[in-house]
């Protein structure tokens, strides 16, 4: 089966694909476009203009991040969901809970004015405190066994770990088991190898183009 992933360097929503495919071992090829000048081969296919979108064999298109790693869980056995189907649904209402945190994420970034910009991030503190109460002991989301909710988190944590490092968010976001969550994930290999090698730089490029509040927190 030839699986190619249409992708945009800094996206999260394509990383959560892109770490499911190396967790998985699955063979695959990565296509970057701009999404400032994206081509028109790109605008026929995307159903929202948006990445990631995963071809197959040359032909159908699946997109969203979320169904794209259903999918790709549901080639390659073992499945990273739950084997019960209660826990197998809270994990997908959690995943969606955090392309809200994600969403909120970009919202700081973009806030020009200083009160929308601690207005939404004091929002995501509080998407941490909720997330925080759902954690056991770990280290993953589910206990011991990597899942699709961990692929799904682990963008959003590179992230918040770049914006904790340059000050735009506090250290303290992040309470005992999500930091603890947060480390596990990042320690990843398939995490660590799902972004460019120049992901920081360009990261931090893009948040200065935005020039929202959050560029004059930069080195704070």
């Amino acid at each position: 089966m030839d699986l190619e992933l249409i992708s945009f360097k800094i996206c999260p929503f394509v990383q959560r694909s892109v770490i499911t495919l190396l967790h998985k071992a699955i063979e695959h090829r990565i296509t970057y476009i701009d999404l400032s000048d994206t081509p028109a081969w790109f605008n026929e296919i995307s159903p929202f203009g948006k990445v990631p979108l995963l071809r197959v064999d040359g032909g159908t298109v699946l997109f969203e991040s979320a169904v794209i790693n259903e999918f790709l869980d549901d080639i390659t056995p073992p499945s990273m969901h739950p084997t019960d189907p209660l826990q197998r649904a809270l994990n997908r209402a959690w995943i969606e809970f955090g392309s809200e945190c994600l969403a909120n994420q970009f919202q700081i970034l973009a806030a020009k004015e200083v009160d929308d910009f601690e207005q939404r991030r004091n929002a995501l503190t509080a998407k941490m405190l909720r997330l925080e109460d759902m954690l056991g002991d770990g280290p993953y989301f589910n206990g011991s066994d990597l899942s699709l909710a961990d692929t799904a988190y682990a963008p959003l944590f590179m992230r918040m770990a770049l914006l904790i490092e340059c000050g735009i968010l506090n250290r303290d976001i992040l309470g005992t088991r999500l930091q603890r969550w947060a480390d596990a994930l990042l320690a990843l290999s398939a995490v660590q190898e799902s972004v460019v090698s120049d992901f920081k730089e360009l990261y931090l490029g893009h948040l200065r183009k935005m020039d929202g509040h959050a560029v004059s927190l930069l080195g704070q």
